[in-house]
C-alpha cells in the first residue's frame, strides 16, 4: 500500500489493473480473447522499447474453465486443480469454486510479488469465473481485488451480454444493479462493457440510461407483449428512477469480442476510470486508513485508562 501512495506521490501509478467480472454468458473470456489479439499485433509491430509499455499482462482466476482463448502469464489452473477440490471436499461445481479461490487467495501474495516486478506493462487484466457471485461476494474475492488496488490503479470492467438487455428491459435493469452494488461493494471505479454489439447494437442501452422515460415505454411494450406485469414492473420502473444518479457518471462503451469492433472506446473508458481511482479512491483509502488508526489508538487508550482504574482500585484496598 505504502508503495502504491509513493507512486502516486512520484507521478507514477504503474499498470492499471483491469478487473473482467459479469454475467455467466455475457462474454467476459471472450472479450479477454480480443484484448490479447490486440495486444499480441501490437507486440508483433512494436519496434522499440518504449512501445512496450503498451504491452498487457493477463490472468486467469476461473478454475472451472476446460480452457483458456487467450494466452495467461498466470493460471490459477497451474495451480489449483478444481476437479480434485471437487473430490477431496464432496463439493458441488459453485462450491469448488469457491474453495478453489480461497486456496489461491493464500497464495496471492506470490502473485503479488511478481505483478511488482511487472511495470513496464500498461495493463494488467483479470479473467474472473463464470459465477459472478463466486468472486465479488467471497472474501477471497474482496481479498484479490484489495490487495491489486491497494498496490495499482484498479478498475472493474462489467461485461454486460447486450442481445439479451435489448429483448428485456427487466434483464438489463439486473444488470445495471448488479453493477451498482458491486461499484458500492468494492469502491471501485467501473466500466460497463456492452458487449456483442455485432448482434445489436448498444445505443438502445444507451438511450435506456440516458433517458428513463424512454426505459419506461420499453418496459411498458415489453409488458404488453409478454403479458407480464404487476409488482415486478413497478418495480423495475422505481429502481430505473433511483439508478438515472448512478448512470451520469458512469463510465460505458460497445464492444465486440467477435470483431474486434470498440476497442478504442474501451481502452479510452479505462483511462478515465483510472483517472477517477487516482482522484478518488486513493484519498478515500487514506481517510479509511487514518479512520482505522484512530480508532485503534482510541481502543489503546480506553484500554490503558481502564488498566490504570483498575491498577488504583487495588492499591486502595491494599
Amino acid at each position: 500500500l505504502m508503495n502504491a501512495f509513493k507512486r502516486q506521490d512520484e507521478g507514477k501509478s504503474g499498470p492499471t489493473t483491469v478487473i473482467v467480472v459479469g454475467m455467466a454468458g455475457a462474454g467476459k473470456s471472450s472479450l479477454m480473447n480480443a484484448l490479447y489479439v490486440q495486444n499480441y499485433d501490437a507486440e508483433k509491430s512494436q519496434e522499440n522499447e518504449e512501445q512496450q509499455q503498451q504491452l498487457n499482462y493477463f490472468l486467469n482466476l476461473d478454475p472451472a474453465t476446460k480452457s483458456v482463448p487467450f494466452g495467461a502469464s498466470i493460471d490459477i489452473r497451474d495451480t489449483i486443480d478444481y476437479k480434485e477440490v471437487m473430490k477431496q471436499h464432496n463439493l458441488g461445481p459453485n462450491g469448488a469454486i469457491m474453495t478453489s479461490l480461497n486456496l489461491f487467495a493464500t497464495k496471492f501474495d506470490q502473485v503479488m510479488q511478481i505483478l511488482d516486478t511487472k511495470t513496464s506493462y500498461k495493463h494488467i487484466l483479470v479473467d474472473t469465473p463464470g459465477q459472478i457471485e463466486a468472486f465479488t461476494w467471497s472474501a477471497s474475492g474482496t481479498i484479490m481485488s484489495e490487495a491489486l488496488a491497494s498496490s495499482f490503479p484498479t478498475v472493474l470492467a462489467f461485461v454486460v451480454d447486450t442481445p439479451r438487455c435489448v429483448s428485456s428491459p427487466s434483464t438489463f435493469m439486473s444488470n445495471m444493479l448488479y453493477a451498482c452494488s458491486m461499484m458500492y461493494r468494492t469502491r471501485l471505479p467501473i466500466v460497463i462493457v456492452f458487449n456483442k454489439t455485432d448482434v445489436v447494437p448498444h445505443e438502445i442501452c444507451e438511450e435506456w440510461m440516458n433517458d428513463f422515460e424512454a426505459f419506461h415505454d420499453a418496459l411498458d411494450q415489453h409488458s404488453a407483449n409478454s403479458d407480464s406485469g404487476g409488482y415486478y414492473n413497478t418495480l423495475t420502473r422505481s429502481m430505473s428512477m433511483v439508478l438515472d444518479e448512478f448512470y451520469c457518471n458512469l463510465h460505458r462503451c460497445g464492444v465486440s469480442a467477435m470483431t474486434g469492433d470498440g476497442m478504442d472506446e474501451f481502452w479510452a473508458c479505462i483511462e478515465n476510470a483510472t483517472t477517477d481511482f487516482e482522484q478518488e479512491y486513493i484519498p478515500d483509502l487514506k481517510n479509511r486508513m487514518e479512520e482505522q488508526t484512530a480508532k485503534q489508538r482510541a481502543i489503546a487508550k480506553e484500554g490503558m485508562a481502564r488498566l490504570q482504574r483498575d491498577l488504583a482500585t487495588n492499591d486502595a484496598s491494599a
